[in-house]
């Protein structure tokens, strides 16, 4: 199964989740590429639309490897024991978690983060790779006590998928092939979604004026 782009994933991922249309689900997109899908989906089902942020906790040894993954409470988890240097993994924990804070300062400067509590909440990525940042951004909303958690992704890897099941009351995946290499091979566009896009969807949503364009804070 190959995607055009985000937002033909998005309405496929629409059909998938009809069952929730009217209950106004919440929407929780990982930025930065699963937002203008979150917009669509959020558009689509009759929800609202907000972010859950998360980071991988990089390697010392590979910046590109998730050795774990941290939310913008400060919950993480270490996925690799063989990397759990002590004195690295706390300075990777403050550095991910101060670019969380600027970035939630960036994306919603006029609303605090909409509340889980007691919602139907959808979180969504545009695919599933190593699994790592779901699998915090599904801990940390679970802690905030959502009615139902439900993994939405259009691609995954079976492994990845596999590890968030528990996590998740409903987990939703339009394609989990065996060779599953990274996200960006099941799309026919896949460009990066930069910040000024996350908080025009976001201000869009919310009923906001788009403003100028933000500034890049970073991936």
């Amino acid at each position: 199964m190959i995607f055009k782009d985000r937002i033909d994933a998005a309405r496929r991922l629409a059909d998938a989740l009809a069952a929730y249309r009217g209950q106004n689900p919440l929407v929780l997109a990982i930025p930065r590429g699963a937002v203008p899908m979150g917009a669509a989906l959020s558009e689509a089902l009759g929800g609202e639309l907000d972010v859950v942020l998360v980071h991988k906790l990089c390697s010392r040894w590979s910046p590109e490897y998730a050795i774990g993954a941290i939310d913008e409470g400060g919950g993480f988890f270490v996925s690799d024991p063989s990397e759990a240097d002590e004195g690295w993994l706390k300075a990777e924990r403050a550095r991910r978690l101060q670019g969380l804070r600027e970035r939630r300062a960036l994306y919603s400067p006029e609303h605090p983060p909409i509340d889980p509590h007691g919602r139907v909440v959808i979180i969504v990525d545009d695919g599933l790779a190593t699994g790592a940042t779901m699998i915090a951004a599904l801990q940390a909303v679970r802690a905030q006590g959502p009615q139902k958690l439900i993994c939405a992704v259009p691609v995954g890897a079976p492994d990845s998928l596999h590890k968030v099941e528990p996590l998740a009351d409903e987990v939703v995946c339009l394609h989990a092939p065996r060779g599953f290499q990274a996200v960006g091979q099941f799309y026919v566009h896949f460009d990066q979604v930069e910040d000024a896009e996350v908080v025009a969807c976001l201000r869009a949503c919310h009923g906001k004026a788009t403003g100028p364009p933000a500034p890049d804070v970073g991936g």
